[in-house]
Parts: C-alpha cells; sequence; structure tokens
C-alpha cells in the first residue's frame, strides 16, 4: 500500500514537472521569436496589434501564420527564416568579439607629443600605426604635416592639456626642455599623468621633471638609441633604454607604463633597463664621441671617390647620420653630461699622443737619411780609439820612441 502510494506521488511529481517544462517552453518561445524578428532589419512585427496578441496568437504554435498583406511568392518557410536570421543576429551578439575590440581599446593610449620637430613626428608615426590616439603641440606650427599623419595639433598647450592624455612625451631638444615644461598649465591635466621624455641625457630630465612636476605624476625616463635616419627602415634590434623613475601605487598606473613600454618592444626594440646615472655614463663614451667623431669629420668636407673602401663609406655614413642632428643635440649631449668634459679631454690627449707616436717614427727615418753616413762614420773611429784604449786596472804602455822625438 505504501509502495503504491509512493508510486502514485512520484508518477504526480513527474508529471507535474513535464508540465511545468512544456508550459516554460511554450512561455519563453514567442519571447524568443519576438527578439529574432526585432533583429532582421527587413522584417517587422507591427502587423500585431499589440505584444499580448502576438503572445496568444503563438503560444501553442511557433509557426505563425504568414502576414495577409505579403504575397505567396514571398513567403518563406519557417526555417530557412529562422537560420537566416540566426546568421544575422549572431554578429551583434557575439560576446568573444565584443570583449575582444573592448580589450584592444583598452590597451590603446591617448598620447601627447610636446616638440612636433623630426624626432616627434619620427615617433608619431608608428604611434598612429599601432592604434594609439595622438596629440602633438609644437611652438611652430606643424598642422598640415599632423593632419598627414593623423595626429591632432594643438597650437595652444592649454587645450592639449584639456584633452588630459594619458602620456605626456616630451620630445624637445635637450636646452629646451626646462621652458618647455615650464610652459605646461599642469594643473589642467589629470593628476595621475606620466611624463615621459626622450633625451639623449638623462640625469638632467630626471631631476628637473622630480623639482618641477607635482609628486602624484609618474615618471619614466627613456632614450630610443635611434633617429630618424638609422630607425628609418626598421627598429629591430635597436637599444631602447628605461628607468622607472616614479610610479604611483595604483595597478592601473604601473599596467600604463607597460603598455607604453610595449610600443617599442612590438617594434622589435632591445628594452635595457638601467639608471639615469649609468645611462650617461655609458653614452658620454659612446654617444658624445660618436658625435664628436662625426663632427670633425665634417669639417673636412669629405667627399665620395670613385675608389671608396668599405671603411671609407663608413664614415661617410657616420658623417650623415651625425651632421643631420642639430647643433642644439650635440651641445646638449656635452653641456648636460658631467661625462662630456672627461671623454673630450681624453679624446684630445689620444689625438697628441697619436700625433708623437707619427712625429716621432718620422724624427727616426729623417735623422737616418740625413745624418745616416756620417753618423756611421764616427761610430767606426770611436770604436777603433777606444779599441785601444787599455781596460780598467791596466797600465798605460810607455811612449814610443816617435814620440819622445815628437816632444822633444
Amino acid at each position: 500500500m505504501i509502495f503504491t502510494s509512493t508510486k502514485s506521488a512520484s508518477l504526480a511529481s513527474s508529471f507535474l514537472s513535464e508540465k511545468v517544462f512544456f508550459f516554460s517552453l511554450s512561455y519563453l518561445l514567442p519571447y524568443l521569436y519576438a527578439i529574432m524578428l526585432s533583429l532582421q532589419p527587413s522584417t517587422s512585427i507591427t502587423r500585431f496589434s499589440s505584444f499580448s496578441q502576438l503572445y496568444h496568437r503563438r503560444r501553442h504554435s511557433i509557426s505563425p501564420p504568414p502576414a495577409p498583406h505579403l504575397p505567396l511568392t514571398r513567403r518563406t518557410p519557417l526555417r530557412h527564416r529562422l537560420q537566416i536570421r540566426a546568421l544575422d543576429a549572431a554578429q551583434p551578439f557575439d560576446y568573444e568579439t565584443q570583449i575582444s575590440d573592448r580589450f584592444a581599446q583598452s590597451t590603446k593610449l591617448k598620447i601627447a607629443i610636446v616638440g612636433f620637430g623630426n624626432f616627434g613626428q619620427f615617433l608619431a608615426k608608428t604611434l598612429v600605426s599601432q592604434g594609439h590616439t595622438v596629440l602633438a603641440h609644437s611652438r611652430s606650427n606643424h598642422s598640415q604635416i599632423a593632419q598627414q599623419l593623423g595626429v591632432s595639433f594643438f597650437s595652444n598647450p592649454h587645450d592639449l592639456c584639456e584633452e588630459h592624455p594619458e602620456v605626456m612625451l616630451l620630445c624637445t631638444s635637450i636646452i629646451s626642455t626646462e621652458n618647455v615644461l615650464r610652459s605646461l598649465p599642469l594643473q589642467r591635466l589629470k593628476r595621475s599623468t606620466l611624463f615621459v621624455d626622450v633625451l639623449s641625457v638623462k640625469e638632467f630630465p630626471k631631476n628637473l621633471f622630480i623639482q618641477i612636476l607635482p609628486g602624484d605624476f609618474d615618471i619614466l625616463c627613456t632614450h630610443p638609441m635611434f633617429g630618424p635616419e638609422s630607425g628609418k627602415d626598421s627598429w629591430l634590434g635597436l637599444p631602447f633604454v628605461y628607468d622607472k623613475v616614479r610610479v604611483g601605487n595604483e595597478e592601473s598606473r604601473a599596467i600604463r607604463i607597460e603598455r607604453f613600454l610595449e610600443i617599442f618592444e612590438r617594434e622589435g626594440c632591445r628594452m635595457v633597463e638601467m639608471s639615469c646615472a649609468e645611462h650617461d655614463k655609458y653614452a658620454a663614451g659612446s654617444q658624445f664621441i660618436t658625435h664628436t667623431m662625426g663632427r670633425v669629420l665634417e669639417k673636412l668636407r669629405l667627399d665620395t671617390t670613385p675608389i671608396n673602401t668599405k671603411g671609407y663609406e663608413t664614415l661617410l655614413n657616420l658623417v650623415e647620420n651625425t651632421a643631420s642632428d642639430s647643433f642644439d643635440l650635440y651641445y646638449g649631449l656635452f653641456m648636460y653630461n658631467k661625462n662630456a668634459m672627461e671623454q673630450l679631454e681624453r679624446l684630445d690627449l689620444a689625438f697628441e699622443s697619436l700625433k708623437k707616436e707619427l712625429f716621432g717614427h718620422l724624427h727616426d727615418v729623417c735623422r737616418k737619411q740625413l745624418f745616416g753616413k756620417a753618423e756611421g762614420m764616427d761610430v767606426l773611429e770611436d770604436q777603433r780609439v777606444l779599441s785601444k784604449l787599455p781596460q780598467n786596472g791596466a797600465a798605460l804602455p810607455a811612449p814610443s820612441d816617435t814620440v819622445r822625438a815628437e816632444n822633444n
């Protein structure tokens, strides 16, 4: 008896579950169908007086009657219509695509280039090609070039800062950096703005940023060890030096710096994290000497010849690469790197030492040519006289009769 009651209860429960399931299904299907119809631009549900009428007509069937105002030739089987509409509806509801687009947008930065000269324009091309929003400001009017590159140009620094860029990228000359930095309306920027420089010296901008910028601003000192000439074809393998001077505690600020550095990683640069002091020590012995030798060779006005060697071609390329940079850059390398004077003195001493070595060899050659024969005869005579002298401690020989006669 108990078993029969339990079985009856189980059957009743199963029957109720199935009834609830089919009722829910019949309740939801009209809504799903209405949504698919609304996603198809060519289909309209306005032929029903209200949504309740639509629900009532389709409650027990998912095959609605064709619209009476449509000709029979345009009536399409339901399955075919649903397949087309489902395909068309997939794109707006592609969650993975939307997430991918949002992620791509989240990795892009709004970067303001301050100093839109040759180097600023050189960097802007790559920034734009990677999808970043690039703004620019400069004392000179470069609006036409900016428009060609896809950059928004602002002649007024206040208007630039009102755009609230995430990164302020200083591409000014070394000697004008302080004046430009002090002219910026920092109060119009967000307090978490990241300031980046690309100067060829590092301790000078680091100290300048710490002195002028509010403590809430992040600081990243960088030096791309290439320029418009050396990096015109590719940045692959070219060194990029950086020093994270000051970064806020928020994770988003650390991520922002990494996203900026990824710009150069994507182009194949060799990323080198190094302190500003260490950079200046190395740069004085490499970059400053390179520019100095290029400037010296430029003064010689070297010309190409029909018999150029590989070494001579290298010298001509050195002159071309260094002479194309402004003298302000070379002066900044000397003036704002405390190690440059020492390297210049060492270069001068090395040149003087080389001249002495050359002139020393030349003196020996000339002396042999001018006095070689006479000096040889004098040496033979000295050897003949010295050979007649007694050894140390021996008595002198007695004078001969001839000598005595001459003395008398």
